[in-house]
């Protein structure tokens, strides 16, 4: 299996996408394509002492990045040559059965689209980033894809996420809830009010609303939400974790007893710092597009590469794009008569 990986994505260079590919090379046997300035990761493959490209592991040259703070769209139609065109690309010319990228996420959306397309039927695909809760691990989409959705895109993110929960964490019927503003059904705004009544149409284990507080309670295994409330959801998620480490490193500092029991309690500290660490998930899949896309995040370090590079195998390996087209086209039907149905109710 060949996956390409955005070898220059991220914010910390080369190094640590070279040493993540290198450990999936090893571990998992994957041929991993490291795709960028051939010169820059040769140069880096030297410094970790590979004068020669390890076994499993081939360059493609794409000489061109993508600027971080340019239009999305307008870069990857610009820039042909650009790392995260490139991989797309290979995916699609099936070069490459997936591909890896801790760069630019808007425009690792965008080469994905431009580049493989939208699974037959699916209408908006979304950003379905894994969640660590109480019980283990949720999955929220869209992370942020679309700011602004339709009942119809909220129940296909459903559909995908569940196939999602299904395929990599082996949840048989994993649960579905809407993200809202309250328990009763009756609440919420028009996107919200109008998904929950087809929701039970579709096939899902639909288990009903789930509020802000329960987002992290792990009762819930995949939960939809528009891109915009999606995104702030897992910005506050983060700023809150680390705002509540800080807090405690320093109320500890203040008591000398503290400063002891934090010693007893590292082994628990560890534990929990590895649950929510988001390295462990490696990326979140751009669910929708026709082919394996991982999107990491910036700052990922060899770690989130080599378990982001062994969730897009176990993605190719499970047939996930077969299983959401065939899924897509069964649905087709229910989803055309609920388009109708709520564009009557609009008018």
């Amino acid at each position: 299996m060949k996956i390409a990986l955005d070898a220059l994505g991220g914010d910390f260079g080369a190094k640590p996408n070279i040493l993540g590919a290198l450990k999936a090379a090893k571990k998992l046997g994957l041929e991993i394509i490291l795709v960028g300035d051939e010169a820059v990761l040769r140069r880096e493959l030297n410094a970790l002492g590979y004068a020669d490209v390890p076994k499993n592991i081939s360059i493609v040259h794409a000489p061109q990045t993508i600027d971080m703070g340019a239009e999305p769209a307008k870069e990857c139609r610009n820039k042909k040559d650009a790392s995260i065109v490139v991989c797309a690309h290979l995916v699609r010319r099936g070069q490459a059965d997936a591909f890896v990228s801790a760069g630019h996420s808007g425009a690792a959306m965008v080469a994905a689209l431009f580049g493989m397309g939208r699974i037959k039927g699916v209408q908006r695909p979304a950003i379905a980033t894994p969640m660590p809760t109480y019980k283990g691990v949720s999955l929220l989409l869209d992370g942020g894809a679309n700011a602004d959705c339709k009942p119809i895109h909220l129940l296909q993110f459903a559909v995908m996420g569940s196939a999602y929960m299904q395929k990599v964490f082996d949840i048989p019927a994993p649960s579905v809830g809407v993200l809202s503003i309250g328990e009763e059904e009756t609440k919420g705004n028009f996107l919200v009010k109008h998904t929950i009544p087809h929701m039970r149409e579709i096939g899902v284990n639909f288990k009903g609303t789930v509020e802000g507080r329960d987002v992290n309670t792990g009762d819930t295994d995949v939960i939809v939400c528009d891109g915009f409330v999606g995104n702030i959801v897992l910005k506050m998620a983060e700023g809150l974790a680390k705002t509540m480490i800080q807090m405690i490193k320093r109320e500890i500092k203040k008591r000398p007893l503290a400063i002891l029991g934090a010693l007893l309690s590292k082994g628990a500290f560890k534990a929990v710092k590895k649950h929510t660490n988001p390295d462990c998930y490696g990326g979140a899949p751009l669910v929708g597009v026709n082919g394996v896309a991982i999107i990491s995040h910036g700052k990922s370090n060899d770690l989130a590469i080599f378990n982001a590079l062994k969730t897009a195998a176990r993605l190719v390996e499970k047939d996930f794009i077969g299983d959401i087209a065939a899924k897509m086209a069964a649905l087709k039907p229910t989803f055309d008569a609920i388009e109708k149905e709520i564009h009557q109710e609009e008018a």
